[in-house]
């Protein structure tokens, strides 16, 4: 299948102090010079998926669980497919959503991160939901999804940008678990069995590092 062509960006295209809503870490908010901003460097379209991203906010937070996660999953799952190779210049970069959203484009770590991070914001707790690095047997690759657990050790469900569809992880056989973190720790993670604690999440660095720029509004 031909990948729809996105537009390859430098990573520092968007300006470090506009680079995430302020409050994904704990509310939603979106302020008229980050929208500003994104319509300069990436056109009106851009501006629009933020406003809808929003919007989205809006129509869902007050949802039950099950609702928000449906709404979230199919919202991200419209943004472009494409390599961080292609799209970054660079071999692994995890994107923030304002990014994503302002190139449409992202690959499976974005989407992840994305939803996570938006279904945070909207008060699903931290401790349901786990960004699982896994490997996608159909295709003999690595991949990455969002798994939410309503209880410890429920079977979780997962959101996954190659289905739209939210199953189950045990009715996704396609997928091998290997480890999952979020923003309070590091597991590994195997199917069938217990996952065992690693540490916390700032072992990994691509997250430390998203996580510094997420903070960066937040602290000025």
């Amino acid at each position: 299948m031909t990948q729809p062509r996105v537009r390859r960006l430098p990573v520092r295209t968007i300006p470090l102090c506009l680079l995430l809503v302020t409050s994904l870490l704990s509310a939603f908010e979106l302020n008229n010079t980050l929208l500003a901003q994104i319509e300069s460097e990436y056109g009106s379209e851009a501006r629009e998926r933020l406003i809808a991203w929003q919007s989205l906010y809006t129509a869902a937070v007050n949802a039950p669980v099950e609702g928000q996660l449906k709404l979230v999953n199919s919202f991200f799952n419209r943004v472009h497919f494409i390599s961080d190779l292609k799209h970054w210049g660079q071999e692994d970069y995890w994107a923030t959503p304002v990014e994503m959203l302002a190139t449409n484009g992202a690959d499976c770590e974005d989407f992840s991160i994305a939803k996570y991070l938006t279904l945070k914001s909207m008060g699903v707790p931290d401790d349901q939901m786990r960004i699982t690095y896994v490997k996608a047997l159909e295709y003999n690759q690595a991949h990455m999804v969002l798994a939410w657990y309503p209880t410890p050790d429920a079977d979780p469900l997962i959101l996954d940008n190659l289905i739209n569809e939210i199953k189950p992880a045990s009715q996704r056989p396609d997928l091998e678990p290997v480890y999952s973190f979020n923003g309070e720790g590091l597991w590994l993670s195997q199917a069938n069995k217990n996952h065992q604690r690693l540490g916390g999440a700032d072992r990994l660095s691509r997250w430390t590092d998203l996580y510094n720029r997420l903070r960066v509004d937040s602290l000025r």
